[in-house]
């Protein structure tokens, strides 16, 4: 990916158009049509317009909900919920949704205020943690994708939205899209849905770059458990040989102070 590539950071950019995502989500889990209800008033909302609506939770929806951890110490949140509600106020089913953007390394304050006071270029060092989200977010979406596979409503799994260029650093790490099965809606499943800012052609100055959604790859838990503990290693005797490589560059620099005085 070069320098120039944008990608999105703030997972708040991703909820652009009114939390657009969880209706593509909502419209991929239990069909098209329904409307998306903060989850504490989605009972009343259905049975006042008597027809099914999507209960939300989530930040500024209806709270995120908390899934306990089998020792019983800590938990984990689950970014987004979706739920199912019929037309007389009861669960049908819902499906569990995770959000990932990218970290980021250094500080990139000074470019910001460049552009903020004078849009100005101001180059900057910060960069592209990569790795921590990858080792992070895999665990994470392996116990919490286990977790929802024993919830008898819970009948299309869990889907993940990021940007396309997270999640195919995360298929990179995992050896590849074509290693993961791909499998239909199912207790079982994960569901990866990755997004970009629409092509430069598309783009109008002085507007909001617009977002579309161009990754959909849906896979078993297990299958992206199989393929995180088995990933492809280098080459044998590595750090034997980056740790000579070393030793012989500080005999080098030695013997060049050595020969210098």
């Amino acid at each position: 990916m070069s320098r120039s590539e944008p990608v999105i950071i703030c997972p708040i950019r991703l909820y652009a158009e009114d939390h657009q995502i969880l209706q593509h989500v909502s419209d991929k889990a239990f069909g098209p049509g329904y409307g998306l209800v903060p989850g504490h008033s989605a009972v009343d909302v259905a049975k006042a317009q008597r027809k099914p609506v999507v209960a939300v939770f989530g930040k500024g929806w209806g709270g995120e909900l908390r899934l306990p951890q089998r020792s019983g110490g800590g938990s984990y949140y689950v970014d987004w919920i979706l739920a199912l509600i019929s037309d007389d106020g009861i669960l049908d089913q819902f499906v569990a949704v995770e959000v990932q953007t990218i970290d980021t390394t250094g500080n990139y304050m000074a470019s910001r205020m460049g552009l903020i006071e004078s849009r100005e270029i101001v180059e900057s060092k910060a960069g592209l943690n990569w790795e921590n989200v990858s080792k992070r977010i895999i665990p994470q979406l392996i116990y919490k994708g286990q977790l929802l596979q024993r919830e008898d409503k819970c009948k299309k799994g869990i889907f993940f939205v990021c940007p396309t260029q997270v999640y195919e650093r995360i298929m990179r790490r995992l050896g590849g899209a074509e290693g993961l099965t791909t499998v239909p809606l199912q207790p079982h499943a994960i569901t990866f849905m990755g997004y970009d800012f629409v092509p430069a052609d598309q783009r109008v100055d002085g507007q909001t770059v617009q977002l579309e959604q161009n990754v959909e790859h849906t896979t078993s838990v297990s299958k992206l458990q199989d393929r995180f503990g088995n990933v492809e290693l280098p080459n044998q005797n590595v750090y034997q040989d980056a740790i000579q490589f070393a030793l012989n560059g500080l005999v080098r620099v030695r013997e060049t102070n050595r020969l210098s005085r």
